[in-house]
């Protein structure tokens, strides 16, 4: 493992701070998962694209608005073929 310095913010600091407070993790553990999310491997440009592709228009049968949907769904009330 190599060792690095960074500098961070006031409130990126106090983010982590907190986050490693709930989790129990160091800030370097923080730091490194928070890399390997946003540049790691486990992201993959076609396979999110092909998601996208997939789920456009799948709303496209229903009257109701997603909002809508989202509404009745709070009230306990749940919309036929839900």
């Amino acid at each position: 493992m190599l060792r690095t310095q960074i500098s961070l913010t006031e409130d990126q600091k106090r983010l982590l701070d907190a986050r490693s407070a709930e989790s129990g993790l160091s800030l370097s553990e923080l730091v490194r998962r928070a890399v390997e999310r946003y540049y790691g491997g486990d992201r993959d440009l076609d396979r999110d694209l092909h998601r996208l592709r997939v789920g456009q228009g799948a709303w496209g049968d229903r009257e109701e608005t997603g909002e809508q949907y989202v509404e009745h769904l709070r009230s306990g009330r749940r919309l036929s073929g839900a």
